[in-house]
């Protein structure tokens, strides 16, 4: 799958981080992981947010909205590389989720594909420098649902900081030039319902947007 517009590299692999924000874990009565807790999502799921209308699925129960900084790997990984050294660009991005068929597959332990993995459930903003960590803490990333902020997350607030999910990912499935993590969502997830306009912002600036089809 092309990168978007043409002019961004191939995406490969898309992997997402759950339960990475304290307050987040506590809102959906979640346990606490003590180690990167990682799911996938398949490319068809992409699309960046440039103000047009995305569908959702239907009669399949709630979506959920989570906002997440998204890194983007720039070279193929090797042991004891830096963030700094793999990351070359960032995005805010929104992990849209089907809650109550996720409820139903955490009951039956099985794999959150069928909530996660749907087409349009992988949103991201236009890509952005990447800053260095200590640079990209030093900023929010910010949803907001028809014009009222409803969620706001720092990457120092993560459980599992960047340099700890780049070794995880590359020590259990690989890490190379043109994956992309999702790294987390902070507290304040919710329902996506048709006709919303989200809009994803860096800086307190926008950086991109889209509304919910009926």
């Amino acid at each position: 799958m092309q990168g978007f517009g043409g002019i961004h590299r191939m995406i490969k692999n898309i992997y997402c981080v759950g339960r990475n924000y304290l307050q987040h874990a506590k809102e959906l009565n979640n346990a606490v992981p003590t180690s990167p807790f990682l799911f996938v999502k398949p490319t068809h799921a992409l699309v960046e947010g440039q103000g047009q209308t995305v569908a959702m699925p239907k009669d399949q129960g709630n979506v959920h909205y989570e906002a997440e900084l998204v890194v983007h790997v720039g070279k193929n990984y090797e042991p004891g590389m830096k963030a700094e050294a793999v990351i070359d660009k960032i995005a805010v991005g929104i992990d849209f989720t089907l809650r109550e068929v996720q409820d139903e597959l955490k009951k039956k332990g099985l794999p959150w594909l069928l909530a996660k993995g749907f087409p349009n459930s992988a949103v991201l903003s236009r890509w952005l420098p990447f800053e260095g960590l200590e640079g990209t803490a030093g900023h929010d990333f910010t949803l907001e649902k028809n014009g009222q902020e409803v969620q706001r997350g720092n990457i120092k607030e993560m459980i599992f900081d960047i340099p700890t999910i780049i070794e995880f990912c590359a020590q259990h499935f690989g890490l190379a030039e043109g994956d992309i993590i999702f790294t987390g969502t902070p507290a304040g997830v919710g329902v996506a319902a048709a006709g919303d306009h989200f809009v994803l912002k860096w800086k307190e600036e926008q950086v991109g947007e889209l509304f919910i089809g009926e």
